[in-house]
């Protein structure tokens, strides 16, 4: 009997076996009554979103085509279609813009739980600034200069000509307060109706580029009469008229300019609404611009703005005559070929040295950085797309004659430009930004502080000025060199951007006027390609500004 006792488990073991964990003890949480509710109510969330995103871009798809449809019957057919039609419909739409973004400062955005977030990344101070200081009080002032000339015209203008550019005062203020304080939302109330006001104001806003780029009748108009050339309606001998006329061509860029910018803004709106960001998205703390450690960006910058400035008004001193000189394009094109491959070059480098710093890249979703980097590689076809076509009429006209072998260099030159500073800021826009260090800020704080306690005297002046000198030079010495030259590079290239901004939107068109791609294509297609790729190379030179601006900070 005793050789058949079975020998039983403990207590202990028998606890132990329970607790052991086995292959086919998993916990499937998908069994779960609320994780099945949780994950269909997000699926449904996701689908809802994608659906409002297709209704309000259905939408705006609709208004642009026809908007374009009238504005090109406009210029194919103006008998059947007139400027004043196109006028009217413009007008339509920006009176129901309006009525929108009146009812959402007043309404939505005032609702319980409307805006519980806000993108750090949109609206950034700089884009809001550029929008209402200069390009949103230079649009106010050219519809100004547009009712007075009308005004002064009425006897042989439609009243259309007046009430257009009243409501575009109204339409633009509205539309600048409201993005100035509500561009950074995440709305979270009345998703599909924010969405269609949003791409409806895109639409509207695209159709008032459209119509600026392919219209010129006001301003072919104005300028038969400042060469004294016979027209229908004659502006009297007035000085009041000869401002009008000057300032509505001086303006005149700067409406299209307005146009693109509110889009930009108006699409990071749109993909942000009903977007939660969690708390890692929201950074600790923000960038600041300082000018201390650099030193040859400014000074090479500020060089290249000063020649720039000095050759844009030679060459609009002569273009202003009917023939401008050969030397004048001369001069004008081997200034661009000098600076262009010093830029092209500088942009080189720096991504060179984005390669050697393997720094992180920054891969959280940020709508504001994805929209700069299309935005970018948009606007760069437009200067890219006539230089292509220049090449080819240059190239199968006379390419050894001195002004045609420049033109050429000046087209190629401008390619590899354009792709240089696009790898270089999109490559800029994606690393992670260098902290700064504490010290210099706790030093910074001491410095303003001490400085704010008591006034300066004469005497003490110049120590505050020597305490400064000596602070930058510290400043500059403790940078490393990677971060120094990536800081010379952006700050040079950010003044090289503007003066390249400054000479075509004031009317520096040596690429129109020069006459020889005009023989080549022809007047009406050479026309219509300026008049798309100059407004888009225009736009690209201020919003590389802005993309440099924030490689210089993040550096």
């Amino acid at each position: 009997m005793s050789d058949k006792k079975v020998s039983r488990p403990c207590h202990h073991c028998k606890s132990r076996s329970a607790s052991a964990p086995t292959d086919t003890s998993k916990i499937h949480y998908e069994k779960f009554w609320l994780y099945r509710h949780c994950s269909s109510v997000h699926q449904r969330d996701r689908q809802a979103q994608k659906a409002g995103q297709l209704f309000s871009g259905l939408l705006a798809m609709n208004v642009v085509f026809l908007g374009s449809a009238f504005i090109s019957s406009m210029i194919f057919n103006k008998v059947a279609i007139t400027l004043a039609d196109v006028w009217i419909l413009l007008s339509i739409l920006k009176v129901l813009c309006l009525f929108w973004i009146i009812y959402y400062l007043l309404g939505t955005s005032r609702q319980p739980h409307a805006v519980l977030y806000r993108d750090s990344h949109a609206g950034a101070i700089w884009i809001r600034g550029k929008l209402l200081l200069l390009f949103g009080s230079c649009s106010i002032l050219l519809n100004v200069f547009q009712i007075g000339y009308s005004t002064i015209l009425v006897h042989c203008k439609s009243r259309v000509e007046i009430v257009f550019p009243s409501i575009g005062i109204l339409f633009i203020c509205t539309q600048a307060y409201f993005l100035w304080h509500h561009s950074k939302d995440c709305i979270q109330v009345q998703h599909n109706f924010t969405r269609c006001g949003l791409m409806l104001t895109i639409a509207t806003n695209l159709l008032l580029w459209l119509l600026a780029v392919t219209n010129d009748t006001l301003h072919i108009e104005i300028e038969s009469q400042l060469r004294n050339e016979t027209t229908l309606c004659t502006c009297p001998n007035m000085t009041i008229c000869k401002v009008f006329q000057k300032g509505y061509i001086l303006l005149y860029p700067f409406n299209t300019e307005y146009c693109l910018v509110c889009c930009s803004v108006l699409y990071v709106m749109w993909k942000n609404v009903g977007r939660r960001i969690s708390h890692h998205h929201v950074p600790h703390t923000k960038p600041k611009f300082r000018l201390q450690g650099v030193v040859f960006g400014p000074l090479l910058g500020t060089s290249a703005v000063i020649i720039g400035a000095c050759v844009f008004m030679m060459y609009q001193i002569q273009a202003t005559s009917l023939v401008p000189t050969r030397q004048v394009f001369v001069i004008y094109y081997s200034y661009y070929i000098v600076l262009l491959p010093l830029m092209s070059v500088g942009a080189v480098i720096g991504t060179i040295i984005h390669a050697l710093e393997k720094k992180e890249l920054d891969t959280l979703k940020n709508p504001t950085r994805s929209l700069d980097v299309v935005l970018l590689m948009g606007a760069a076809l437009g200067q890219i797309g006539m230089s292509y076509f220049s090449i080819v009429a240059l190239v199968a006209t006379d390419p050894r004659d001195l002004l045609n072998s420049l033109a050429l260099s000046y087209s190629v030159l401008l390619i590899f430009q354009n792709i240089t500073q696009n790898v270089f800021v999109i490559d800029g826009l994606h690393r992670r930004r260098t902290p700064p260090g504490k010290e210099e800020d706790t030093k910074e704080e001491q410095n303003c502080e001490a400085y704010s306690q008591r006034r300066v005297s004469v005497l003490e002046l110049g120590q505050e000025i020597r305490k400064a000198s000596l602070s930058y030079i510290h400043t500059y010495s403790h940078l490393s060199w990677k971060r120094r030259v990536l800081r010379e590079i952006s700050f040079f290239l950010v003044l090289c951007n503007i003066i390249l901004w400054v000479m075509p939107t004031f009317g520096a068109h040596p690429i129109f006027e020069n006459g020889m791609e005009r023989s080549f294509y022809g007047y009406s297609t050479w026309f219509v390609i300026v008049n798309f790729g100059l407004p888009l190379g225009v736009f690209y030179r201020m919003h590389s500004v802005g993309g440099l601006l924030e490689v210089y900070v993040t550096a």
